[in-house]
């Protein structure tokens, strides 16, 4: 995986509270996720025209500016750390590093997990032949709970409301990176076929989360 969003945003560009990841910045997410084997995962959700969120989920007041440190997805087993995730020099979102046990990242230009907006968390689905943090992803289930603890101390809990899968060839870059009304969050993976002549995945797993606890 070599980038995770392709298009460019300049420097300083971060988005305050209360307002979304900048599109320009988010056109296409986990771009170029390794596949080197031909036993690489493949995954099927639900479609890009899954079902809007549920409306009996009942989003919790925003919570204040802080940046996230771990992140708990218990129903898939992944509990560990965050890592922050910038701009490279080349003006492209950083991505987590391509290494066995590389963790999930927390994109800086988006809202931090709990403030309104879509807080964006990405990670590999594979590293070669190794598992990702994000192998199961595809596998989280609406109502299912999110937990990101956060520097001062406290923990925002995510309701999930759906999981879909895109082509990257036509990601709904407003849909999943739009400015909401509501603290959400993105927790975003590769997916679908893999392209064994570019070791890429085809697709984007996206999982839509509601702040419903603080």
């Amino acid at each position: 995986m070599k980038r995770l969003l392709r298009n460019r945003q300049p420097r300083g560009g971060r988005a305050a509270a209360g307002l979304a990841l900048s599109l320009a910045a988010a056109a296409v997410a986990l771009s170029g996720c390794s596949g080197a084997t031909p036993g690489a995962v493949t995954t099927t959700v639900a479609s890009a025209s899954a079902p809007a969120p549920s409306p009996t989920t009942t989003a919790a007041p925003a919570m204040s500016r802080s940046v996230p440190t771990s992140l708990d997805i218990p129903d898939i087993g992944v509990h560990g750390t965050l890592m922050t995730l910038g701009l490279a020099s080349d003006g492209t979102v950083e991505v987590p590093p391509l290494v066995k046990d590389a963790k999930a990242g927390w994109y800086d230009g988006s809202p931090t997990p709990g403030q309104v907006g879509p807080a964006v968390i990405l990670g590999h689905i594979n590293v070669g032949t190794t598992p990702g943090v994000f192998a199961n992803l595809a596998k989280v289930k609406p109502g299912e709970h999110v937990m990101v603890a956060r520097a001062d101390g406290t923990t925002a809990t995510f309701t999930v409301t759906r999981v879909a899968e895109y082509p990257k060839s036509n990601f709904p870059t407003q849909e999943v990176y739009g400015n909401t009304a509501t603290p959400e969050l993105r927790v975003i993976t590769c997916g679908g076929d893999l392209n064994r002549q570019t070791h890429s995945y085809l697709d984007n797993i996206v999982v839509f989360a509601t702040l419903t606890q603080k």
